[in-house]
């Protein structure tokens, strides 16, 4: 296996947390590719670990970043400890290929290092770099600022010219990696982040007291609308005076602790539940317990073009949502998710309230989402799309995709999944996750 080896690294999660790397690592082992990884440490994990013939290499993560000097140092830190890590994986077991995901866009100098050692260089393309700056900042106003801006775009024109082979996660990331990245259309390959849904399906969940769950699942950073789920929430409960709602909050990100403050300020505290990390375990618990999920995220250079995972995952669970209108996410949810303006909160909460207010709805949109991302979104066409990258790269004939095995009637817990291929349980399911009733105030 030594002459098919590839190290992806990965800086912003740990892995397997990070779930699109780590749906491809499981796509390359089953193809017969031998993988390394080399991430950050999460909450616990040790420096080495080996999970389903994944070799993972890990280190302590950086101090949380203050200001600019305190990213740089960030910077500079994590790619020390991964060229250091490098080195111990081509000692252990030399590698033909280096995968490098961004953010940062600074691992194009590691892969031009390693290039004297015959390793070509593939780019994973997660984030834009200066579509992020200039939507946390806004148009640069000072010469700091500008400098800024023009370091993330030398630092990705870089990355992209480093490159043999781009990873897009949707067709506005491709057409970046043309028209600004300069590579040739043939040479970028487009692989949405879909969810694989024979595992990512809903389960039976435990019974519980009247009323309706709202489902946040992402990271919760500044450009992420986190904020504007208390919005929603102070909206229907303190001022049209619903006691039937409550929301649960998963993820972690830099404003989970301002987050908490600010929930329980608000006097929020006892219907918003804020989880924190979660693994797949919870992520069913809760997503197959929700009526709807909820996508904040306004409208801005980068999300507007960026494809949200939560959407897709809330669709593996039957869930219709409701989202700020964006393009990426009108490509991926289609008429399975109500739309709003950017901002409006009280039309997000009109919206909310319609779905929750409309059983029959709830269902119909829960169906068309379960049905559209098992159909034009699951991981495995993805994963053909992904492996046949690397297939080029070391002359390998392209396979196709090996059908896929009949689902299980349970997960490794022994949960029962609701049973997808009858449409009429589906349905049935989607409505009564929770008995309805008239708990306004």
């Amino acid at each position: 296996m030594s002459g098919r080896h590839v190290l992806i690294i990965v800086q912003n999660l740990p892995v397997p947390l990070d779930r699109r790397v780590w749906l491809e690592c499981q796509a390359l082992r089953a193809r017969g590719y031998d993988v390394s990884v080399i991430c950050p440490k999460g909450p616990g994990d040790p420096a080495r670990q080996t999970i389903d013939g994944v070799r993972i290499y890990k280190y302590r993560p950086a101090p949380e970043a203050e200001g600019l000097a305190g990213y740089a140092l960030e910077f500079v830190y994590s790619w020390l400890r991964t060229a250091w890590l490098s080195a111990r994986v081509w000692r252990e077991r030399p590698f033909q290929v280096i995968q490098a995901c961004n953010p940062p866009d600074t691992y194009w100098l590691l892969g031009r290092l390693w290039r004297s050692r015959g390793v070509r260089f593939v780019f994973d393309h997660h984030d834009l770099n200066p579509e992020l700056f200039l939507s946390r900042f806004g148009q640069p106003s000072g010469l700091k600022e500008r400098l800024e801006l023009r370091a993330l775009t030398w630092l990705e024109r870089r990355t992209f010219r480093a490159a043999e082979q781009v990873i897009s996660t949707n067709e506005s990331y491709r057409r970046v990696a043309i028209e600004r990245g300069g590579h040739r259309p043939e040479d970028v390959t487009v692989v949405r982040s879909g969810p694989d849904t024979r595992q990512m399906r809903p389960i039976r969940p435990a019974p519980r007291a009247d009323g309706y769950t709202l489902a946040y699942l992402g990271i919760m950073g500044p450009q992420d609308g986190v904020d504007l789920v208390l919005d929603v929430m102070q909206e229907l409960v303190q001022r049209r005076g619903r006691t039937d709602v409550r929301a649960v909050l998963m993820g972690f990100g830099d404003c989970l602790s301002d987050l908490e403050k600010s929930s329980v300020e608000r006097g929020l505290g006892g219907v918003v539940t804020f989880t924190g990390r979660v693994d797949k375990v919870a992520i069913a618990d809760h997503l197959s317990a929700a009526d709807v999920g909820l996508c904040p995220d306004l409208k801005s250079p980068l999300n507007d073009v960026s494809t949200m995972n939560k959407t897709m995952e809330y669709m593996a669970y039957g869930l219709p949502s409701v989202s700020f209108d964006l393009v990426e996410t009108r490509v991926s949810g289609g008429d399975t998710v109500l739309y709003v303006e950017s901002g409006d909160v009280a039309a997000f909460a009109d919206a909310v309230e319609r779905l929750l207010d409309d059983d029959d709805l709830r269902a119909e949109m829960g169906w068309r989402a379960r049905q559209r991302v098992a159909e034009l979104l699951d991981w495995r066409p993805q994963a053909a799309a992904y492996v046949g990258v690397y297939d080029r790269i070391f002359g390998v004939e392209t396979q196709p995709p090996a059908l896929a095995a009949a689902s299980a009637a349970a997960d490794d817990q022994g949960r029962s999944y609701v049973d997808l291929d009858d449409e009429a349980t589906t349905r049935s399911f989607i409505r009564n996750r929770t008995r309805s009733g008239d708990h306004r105030g």
